[in-house]
């Protein structure tokens, strides 16, 4: 292993060489993330799948860039201008840009003003003038006549175009004018004649400004999603009186040469129309790639709440997806996700081309009351898409003038759509509808937020900003890994599991999901973890990763249920039996009490044991069916409607997180639209982002800061004493 990448990630990552080479070993080895971060925790020193993963994204880049610089060293030296100093300048650099900086000069060039300038013979006379000498130029430049260069001018103008060119090509130029762009640059935007914006979506750029060094990331994916969209042109200004004096002293040699007047124009051409084009776009790319990282950090970070919802287990929901026009589609589940029965309602008059009747409004209130009742539906889920909100009012005054007892909870639809019209969705539901496939996912996502999430595309899970505008594959590599990681957190019942969650579970992929799915259809249910080597195509690898993760909460192996790993049986049998404790009692208060007693330090030395591996043991053996999930907040259960008109400034509500961004958090409260609540709203104290406080799917307290009826909309404050100042 290269031992200089090893101390630039110790060093970055604040982590100690003896973890970082563990780590990289262990992946080397074929071992999954979580596989690590679960049952290597000895090896690692308890690192996490987070801290891992950044070992491996920083090994990554380091070998990139390394296998890169050995590449620009290669093709230099091949051309014979290969220097020691050269050769340490570029094993020196820490960025990709860097490295290419210093490979410029060398690159073969498409067809320029200075090559055409040096194929016509005029090299020479370039790096004559760049001596800096006494002698009349006019009268060296004729030396360089020949039939491609017919005057003195000629001569001169294409000398200049290869000075130019060589000033571009300095890496040591361009990187301090690059590092004056970053500091004291100025982002500038103005709107295009003729622009088409109609509903002022970018009227904040119209006429905008804001240093390079200051600019919010999400600001620069609006301002580059604005001009892909032709409203603004955008530009970085900067002082270039500043970036061409700093050339001059660097370049002129001696300001009394006869060549110093030529040089300097040289300058002022390779700075308009060479360094500076390029360094602009440069630094545009550096902030984009800054802001694509924030915008995957934060689709991360709430796509990671979303799937880690509390499920609402045991309970018979009733999924509506919303609609004026075709109806609104039904589907019950039981406690399971088994789909009961199917319906379709019109309980709106609000349609495309006509209205609906009183009667067709008053069988739908019988149809969806003789659903609830025949299946003693207890919760009532509804999509939060076009028509939610009707659909809501219609179900609020059902249970009102029916006084049943069953609530209700808005269910976020993000991408149900997509999953509805899958290959996944028609084997599961061959016979649905695209509306009633959905009706039953919206369902299913309140039974089990993370067993369905899964189905979906991540990046069609609509918890991000500017999601659209980031590198597609920078985007899936982080979001995969997130579900990844939700996945094998919570652990799956092998047994139950769907294709599309097993996929995710550490050491599968989808090839081996679909064999697991299909030897189970065929072979009956699994009673105990070694069956799952009966898998065709499950090699002793993919075994070894995924075993730990696959539950059988019911099986002949009591253990099977727990997250313990079968290489830990022996010993978490060994110490069950030392200190009586019998599979009858694992999870069961008798075992806690048994277990609490115990010295673990002991236990440690006893059993030639870590104590990762031990806690693990123990704590399996306490709670073997433990949920990460179960430490969050429950959905928020509604009976009744909010309406705009019935708000006030100052009244509290209870919301919940649908979306964190950089500028605050949208709270659903029950209204049509859900509020904004600013950064500057949240708390008091200063915090650096909203993420830092908020999660999606925090059950919130909120109190109405302002209400624009004309435009539906309520800006919210978490801050009650600041409302009115």
């Amino acid at each position: 292993m290269n031992e200089t990448i090893i101390l630039e990630i110790k060093k970055a990552l604040s982590i100690s060489e003896k973890q970082i080479i563990s780590v990289l070993n262990l992946l080397d080895e074929g071992n999954t993330i979580p596989f690590i971060a679960r049952y290597r925790k000895e090896a690692t020193g308890g690192l996490d799948e987070e801290q891992i993963n950044e070992i491996f994204k920083s090994w990554e880049y380091a070998n990139n860039l390394l296998e890169r610089k050995e590449a620009v060293i290669r093709l230099i030296d091949e051309k014979g201008m290969l220097t020691e100093e050269l050769r340490a300048e570029i094993l020196k650099a820490q960025k990709l840009v860097e490295v290419e900086d210093l490979y410029r000069p060398f690159k073969e060039k498409k067809k320029t003003k200075a090559t055409e300038a040096v194929a016509k013979g005029l090299e020479p006379f370039a790096k004559w003038l760049m001596e800096f000498p006494y002698e009349d130029v006019r009268d060296e430049a004729k030396k360089y006549l020949n039939d491609a260069v017919k005057s003195v001018d000629e001569a001169i103008e294409g000398a200049k175009y290869i000075i130019a060119e060589m000033i571009s090509d300095e890496a040591n130029y361009r990187k301090s004018l690059r590092t004056e762009m970053v500091n004291h640059g100025v982002v500038v935007t103005s709107v295009k004649k003729n622009a088409v914006d109609e509903r002022k979506t970018y009227e904040m750029y119209y006429d905008y400004n804001e240093p390079v060094s200051k600019i919010r990331p999400h600001r620069v994916l609006a301002i580059n999603r604005a001009e892909n969209e032709k409203i603004i042109t955008v530009k970085i200004e900067l002082d270039k009186e500043r970036m061409t004096s700093y050339l001059e002293r660097k370049v002129i040699k001696r300001d009394n040469s006869t060549a110093a007047p030529y040089i300097k124009e040289a300058i002022e051409d390779s700075l308009k129309r060479l360094i500076y084009p390029s360094l602009e776009r440069e630094v545009r790319t550096e902030l984009t790639d800054k802001g694509e990282e924030q915008a995957i950090e934060i689709f991360s970070v709430n796509l990671n709440k979303l799937l880690l919802q509390p499920p609402m287990k045991g309970k018979v929901v009733l999924g509506i997806d919303p609609a004026f026009r075709t109806g609104c589609k039904l589907s019950v589940v039981n406690e399971q996700g088994t789909v009961l029965e199917k319906g379709v309602i019109y309980p709106h008059e609000k349609t495309m081309g006509g209205s609906i009747s009183d009667k067709q409004i008053q069988e739908s209130q019988r149809d969806l009351l003789l659903l609830i009742k025949k299946h003693k539906v207890e919760l009532i889920a509804i999509g939060n898409g076009t028509a939610s909100r009707e659909t809501e009012s219609f179900v609020a005054n059902l249970i009102k003038s029916t006084g049943m007892k069953v609530n209700y909870v808005i269910v976020n639809e993000a991408g149900a759509s997509v999953y509805s019209a899958s290959e996944l969705a028609r084997e599961e539901f061959p016979d649905f509808s695209v509306e009633e496939r959905s009706a039953a996912s919206i369902a299913r996502r309140l039974q089990d937020p993370l067993s369905e999430l899964v189905k979906i595309d991540p990046k069609s899970i609509g918890v991000g900003q500017y999601q659209h505008d980031v590198t597609p594959k920078k985007l899936n590599d982080s979001l995969n890994f997130v579900v990844t990681q939700a996945v094998n957190q919570v652990g799956v019942n092998v047994n139950t599991a769907s294709k599309a969650l097993l996929m995710y579970v550490s050491g599968l992929n989808k090839s081996s999901a679909e064999n697991i799915v299909k030897y189970r259809d065929k072979a009956g249910r699994f009673t105990n973890r070694e069956q799952i080597l009966k898998v065709p195509k499950l090699g002793a690898k993919s075994f070894e990763q995924s075993i730990g993760f696959l539950r059988i909460p019911d099986g002949t192996e009591a253990l099977d249920m727990t997250s313990i790993h079968p290489e830990s049986y022996d010993v978490a049998k060994k110490i069950m039996k030392t200190y009586n404790i019998t599979p009858e009692m694992i999870g069961k208060d008798i075992a806690k009490d048994a277990i609490a007693s115990l010295d673990r330090k002991k236990l440690q030395e006893e059993f030639k044991i870590d104590k990762y591996t031990l806690d693990d043991i123990l704590d399996s053996l306490i709670a073997p069916l433990r949920d990460p999930r179960d430490q969050f907040a429950q959905p928020l259960l509604r009976s009744d409607i909010l309406k705009l008109e019935d708000l006030s400034v100052g009244m509290e509500l209870e919301g919940t997180v649908r979306n964190v961004v950089d500028f605050g958090a949208f709270i659903d409260v029950g209204l049509k639209e859900d509020g904004l609540l600013h950064i500057s709203k949240i708390s008091k104290a200063y915090i650096k982002h909203p993420k830092d406080v908020l999660n999606v799917g925090d059950i919130v307290k909120v109190f109405v800061l302002n209400i624009d009826l004309n435009r539906g909309k309520v800006g919210l404050t978490m801050l009650k004493d600041t409302i009115g100042k």
